[in-house]
Formats: structure tokens, sequence, C-alpha cells
């Protein structure tokens, strides 16, 4: 019980964050018909939000080698992939809640909330980390040593898909704790259903950027394929008996599903 109580305040805390940071911005853009800032990342748009650095200030405990890391990557073509400090810091507090031994993570970039999740597992824990390149993997690599965690990080570069497909035929489904999910949003819907298949009654599943820089709220005939994607799983997640959810604003938004 006391490790649900947890993990739900964790939970109403981002959304308690998340609420702050769209009112202060909605009240600023008070009277105006445009789209509300595009995300609320700490390390893009919420860069110059006073209260996005105060939530920062206030609540950020990053390791040093994630904070190193973080500033390698940011200096790197396509930094905006990064995801936030304040987002991987919730997802890892989450994960020491659950007790979670073994998570998976479908796109890794350099690898910042692979770390995040590793340092939040304990010594004997895996982290399955899929990714269709390993230019930008082997980038973080020397962090993950440096932080005494890399046994942890098993690297898989292939389509995340097939990675799937080689846990369930190996006879892990259910076994797992946390999935994230931060990949080609056009297979979003594929990763969710293949992850529902390995996640244990309870264990959670972490679907990135489902505001989608505030795409999702545009006509439906200005959608592109991604945004399509995005808006489709989010509907179906929603109403989804599978699993109980929670959709945060934090960062690019959030949705944490817990398998029923």
């Amino acid at each position: 019980m006391d490790g649900v109580l947890n993990v739900r305040s964790l939970v109403l805390a981002g959304v308690a964050t998340g609420a702050a940071v769209l009112g202060y911005l909605a009240g600023r853009r008070a009277g105006r018909s445009e789209l509300l800032p595009d995300c609320f990342k700490s390390n893009v748009s919420g860069k110059g939000s006073p209260l996005v650095q105060y939530a920062l200030n206030h609540s950020l405990q990053e390791h040093p080698c994630l904070e190193k890391l973080r500033q390698m990557t940011s200096k790197l073509p396509g930094h905006e992939m990064l995801a936030a400090p304040e987002e991987c810091q919730l997802l890892a507090n989450i994960a020491r809640a659950l007790g979670a031994r073994k998570a998976i993570e479908i796109g890794v970039f350099t690898g910042y909330n692979c770390l995040a999740m590793a340092l939040a597992l304990p010594q004997d824990g895996k982290l399955i980390a899929c990714d269709v390149e390993d230019t930008n993997v082997n980038l973080g690599r020397p962090f993950w040593k440096e932080a005494g965690v890399d046994h942890k990080i098993d690297v898989r570069i292939q389509p995340a898909d097939k990675t799937l497909d080689d846990l369930i035929d190996a006879g892990e489904a259910g076994t797992y704790d946390f999935v994230f999910i931060d990949a080609d949003k056009s297979s979003y819907d594929t990763y969710y259903e293949k992850s529902l298949i390995l996640l244990r009654p309870g264990g959670l599943i972490a679907v990135d950027n489902v505001l989608w820089s505030g795409k999702v709220l545009q006509a439906e005939n200005t959608w592109d394929a991604d945004t399509a994607a995005i808006t489709r799983l989010n509907k179906k997640i929603h109403k989804d008996p599978r699993v109980n959810i929670s959709m945060l604003t934090v960062a690019d938004g959030v949705t944490l599903a817990f398998k029923c």
C-alpha cells in the first residue's frame, strides 16, 4: 500500500506542476487565439518560463553524470530530442516507488533517460535499451560507465518491434515493470501493444510527446502522419480498459498507463 501511495503522490505532483505551468502560460496569453507554446520542456521552450525554472531550482536532483551527459548532448545536432531532466527524474522516482527491476526504453538517443533509469534500478536490475543506430548511443556509454551502471543496460541495435518480439519469444511476457516509449511516432501503437504483453500487472508504460508541441489541438486536416499516430493512440489509451492512466502536461506531455 505504501508503494501505491508513493506512486500516486508522484503522479499528483506531476499533475500539479503541469497545471501550474499551463495556468501561467494561458494567463499570459489571455484573449489571444494562438496555441500555447509548443511544450514545457525546460531544455527547449520552457527555458523562457520563470515558473519552469523555479520548479527546476527547487526539485531537480541531477546525478553529476546525468548533468555532464545532458550538457554534452545539448551541443549536438538534434539536441531537442533529449528528454527533459524533470521528466526523467519523475519517471525514475516512479520506477523506484514501483520497486522496478526490469525496464525497457524504446528510443535511446544519447542515453540520458537510460542513465536516469539505470540509476533507479537495483544493482541486479536490467534495462533493455532499443534503438536503430548506435552513433549517439555510443556517445552516452562513457557516462553510463562513469556512473557505474553500464552493466545494467543491454543495448539492442535493431528495430524496436523486433526486440520486443524477441523478448516475448524468450518467455518474458508479464515480467517487466516499466517501459518508456520515445521513438518513431508512427510505431507508437505497435510499441504500446507489445509493451503491454511484456508488462506485469501494476507495471507502467510511459508514453512521451503525447501533446506533440501542441499539434494535437490543430484541425485534423492539417495533421502529418506523426500527429495522426499520436492523436489516435491518445484516444485509444483513454478508452483502454486494460490500463489506468494519467496524461501529464510535464515537458511535451507524457501519459502514464498502469497495467490493470
